[in-house]
């Protein structure tokens, strides 16, 4: 586990403040009221290196801005029944919260089969997931409890899950990306639940 200093925190956010405006109201977006939480994510996710957390939060915010992301809630998938299709295949929501209150989502990754809709479909759907939990859920459970609540707790439900499931690897590792790339460390803890024996078994092989 990686520990941040506060001297790297204060670095980084020297950094940060000599953003251009556009920039900074991207990264107001993201941060929500918390910026320094948001700096400490991204230096976990770059080992405490200011440096490297910099570059990550600077490709991040023109990413973004070149996605317009912080436009995307308003960005519907169309038509409504292409929408549908995607939700009915891409198995995610919340389903409480944790002890430490921290959002709870549960992910039906063994029944998830990604193919009613394009890559970019899902790929959509997925970002404005995030989006909603970043800009709504956890400031939410913030201003509820009256303190930083920053990441979330993710149960994947594996029933379900088969072999075929690798076809789509290719979306999986896009999506992962993104998520590595750009929502770094917002998942406190994953649960794997329901594992179907084929999987163990493919663990056991590959870590054999």
């Amino acid at each position: 586990m990686v520990t941040v200093s506060h001297e790297a925190v204060t670095q980084f956010q020297a950094l940060m403040d000599q953003v251009d405006e556009p920039l900074k109201i991207t990264f107001q977006n993201i941060h929500r009221g918390y910026p320094t939480e948001t700096l400490v994510r991204f230096l976990k996710a770059r080992d405490g290196n200011v440096s490297k957390a910099h570059k990550m939060l600077m490709d991040c915010l023109h990413w973004r801005a070149q996605n317009e992301i912080d436009k995307i809630l308003s960005k519907p998938i169309v038509p409504t029944e292409l929408y549908r299709a995607v939700r009915d295949s891409q198995l995610i929501g919340m389903s409480g919260y944790s002890r430490e209150s921290l959002p709870v989502f549960a992910v039906g990754v063994g029944l998830s089969t990604f193919d009613k809709a394009s890559v970019h479909c899902y790929v959509q759907s997925h970002i404005q997931i995030n989006e909603y939990r970043d800009r709504v859920i956890l400031p939410s459970a913030s201003a509820k409890h009256g303190r930083p609540i920053t990441t979330c707790v993710k149960v994947l439900d594996m029933t379900g899950l088969k072999l075929s499931a690798l076809s789509q690897i290719k979306l999986l590792t896009i999506i992962s990306t993104v998520d590595d790339l750009n929502y770094p460390e917002k998942t406190n803890t994953y649960y794997i639940v329901n594992v179907p024996y084929i999987f163990s078994a493919c663990w056991k092989i590959s870590h054999f």
